[in-house]
């Protein structure tokens, strides 16, 4: 991998008896959207923090533009920009108070770089006199963001930055991000939402503070390496006692109305599984074959 941005390699943390995270390896290069995926308390606010030296490793190390997160965050600090997984910008300053601010501590003006934000700014310079506590869910957003990129950083660094906006927001922002990559800059993202890996060059599925695969989206979903079906009927949670009764039946798994099946056998005959289901009373009985996405993989790698 060239021009390698940021390096981790065995990091580990522990609060007290607890370890967060165990041992996490990998490296993203210049210019990369690197998601971390995973639920809440998997250990991707852990490493961010880390990454952002706020806190201090307890075992392995992480580098930064060349920069080690402990010896060198005062220069590692110069060339990033993060936006925590809580809005943390001052509430009772205006929009443009908030990013005058945060312009001046790094020694530089709204105006400097203006054409680096202009694009997300624009979008909230309307209410450029609107106290930041008074702003909608995405418009914090798109505040923190403009505030995290106002001194033009190499590396860019989110922490849930989705969670809790509108689905309108969540799409608006994944489109700023794409537009800021395009610009060379490194981001690493980290989100619970596992359709969002799909906007990612490369992900890293974590849970319990341990990464589980690392690669493209596409590489992942690739290896899921079974058939799977999609499987509902109007009970659907009798449907899924009855499906984890049968002896060929693997895995069920709740995806919004339908289970996602797949077999010991590594095929089901759906004319088979239909007459099970009616005989065990089910009605409105629909099943198919279907494509495995993020989500599948990552409950596959779990089991």
């Amino acid at each position: 991998m060239q021009n390698i941005t940021v390096e981790v390699n065995n990091l580990k943390k522990s609060y007290d008896k607890v370890e967060a995270v165990k041992g996490v390896s990998f490296s993203v290069s210049k210019g990369e959207l690197f998601g971390l995926i995973g639920p809440d308390g998997a250990g991707k606010t852990s490493i961010f923090r880390i990454l952002t030296t706020l806190m201090f490793p307890s075992e392995g190390s992480a580098r930064l533009l060349g920069l080690d997160v402990v010896n060198d965050f005062k220069e590692i600090r110069n060339n990033i920009g993060y936006m925590p997984q809580r809005f943390s910008l001052y509430q009772d300053l205006s929009v443009e108070e908030n990013l005058t601010f945060f312009a001046t501590i790094f020694g530089t003006t709204i105006r400097e770089n203006y054409n680096l934000i202009k694009d997300i700014y624009v979008q909230i310079e309307p209410f450029k006199n609107r106290l930041a506590g008074k702003l909608s869910g995405g418009m914090k957003q798109k505040l923190a963001l403009s505030c995290a990129l106002i001194h033009s950083p190499n590396i860019l660094i989110l922490d849930e930055p989705t969670t809790g906006v509108d689905a309108v927001s969540r799409k608006e922002f994944w489109e700023m991000l794409i537009r800021l990559k395009e610009k060379g800059i490194t981001i690493l993202v980290s989100t619970p939402y596992m359709d969002e890996a799909n906007m990612c060059d490369r992900v890293a599925l974590i849970q319990n503070g341990e990464i589980m695969s690392i690669d493209t989206p596409d590489k992942i979903i690739g290896n899921f390496g079974s058939k799977l079906w999609a499987v509902k009927s109007r009970n659907i949670y009798q449907l899924i006692k009855d499906l984890r009764s049968l002896d060929f039946i693997e895995t069920v798994f709740p995806f919004g109305e339908y289970l996602h099946v797949t077999s010991k056998t590594g095929s089901i005959d759906i004319e088979k599984l239909q007459s099970i289901l009616i005989e065990k009373n089910h009605t409105d009985i629909h099943i198919q074959e279907i494509r495995a996405n993020i989500e599948d993989c990552f409950m596959a790698l779990m089991k």
